[in-house]
């Protein structure tokens, strides 16, 4: 475990990960007629348990999902393809943990994202800082006030890959001491899931 562990924190200093990722990525948008950058993005967050390895300066309580441990932060392309994830304590607000986590989206996705879709937890000041900031539109895709449940195309793009990365094992809780390990995890989760939709056949 502790080699394992070396090699993961060995490739994350290069930033091997990401880079892994956004080549799949790149690779299975053009695959499916789509240009490589995308231009609109979800965003979404998921709380988790924290084993006992987790720290508790980095774990939190997320009293809406009465989850305590931490939170996936994630936003994603139209197609459910990661494009950047930010891990923090349960107790994080979205929209707080938002400003990290689009600034990363910018850094890894380019500048070619416009549009953002999200849901009503993202409302606030987030959404004129995001405009000024990063000149990106943040739109709240609110659920309509029916007597049933309806699904929201946007929303359950996101919601769809939060249960991939939730199939993995190792993400299924919180077992890594460090943030940037379990944000790790998630990528590479993401990377297996993204390089069997090229070798898929059609």
């Amino acid at each position: 475990m502790a080699h394992g562990l070396q090699a993961v924190a060995a490739w994350e200093k290069v930033g091997a990960s990401q880079r892994l990722l956004d080549a799949l990525r790149d690779r299975v948008r053009l695959a499916e007629g789509r240009v490589a950058a995308p231009s609109a993005a979800v965003v979404d967050s998921q709380s988790v348990r924290a084993a006992e390895t987790v720290g508790r300066a980095t774990r939190g309580y997320d009293a809406g999902k009465k989850v305590p441990g931490r939170k996936r932060n994630i936003v994603v392309d139209t197609l459910g393809l990661l494009l950047a994830v930010l891990v923090t304590p349960a107790s994080t607000q979205d929209r707080v943990a938002a400003r990290s986590l689009l600034r990363r989206m910018r850094d890894t996705a380019g500048g070619r994202v416009r549009l953002v879709w999200a849901d009503g937890a993202y409302t606030g000041p987030l959404l004129d800082w995001a405009r000024r900031t990063l000149r990106l539109v943040v739109e709240i895709a609110q659920r309509p006030d029916l007597p049933y449940f309806t699904v929201l195309p946007r929303r359950s793009v996101v919601e769809r890959t939060l249960v991939w990365i939730t199939g993995h094992r190792r993400c299924v809780r919180d077992y890594e001491r460090l943030r940037h390990h379990h944000e790790a995890m998630v990528r590479w989760s993401m990377i297996r899931i993204t390089s069997r939709r090229l070798t898929q056949p059609q």
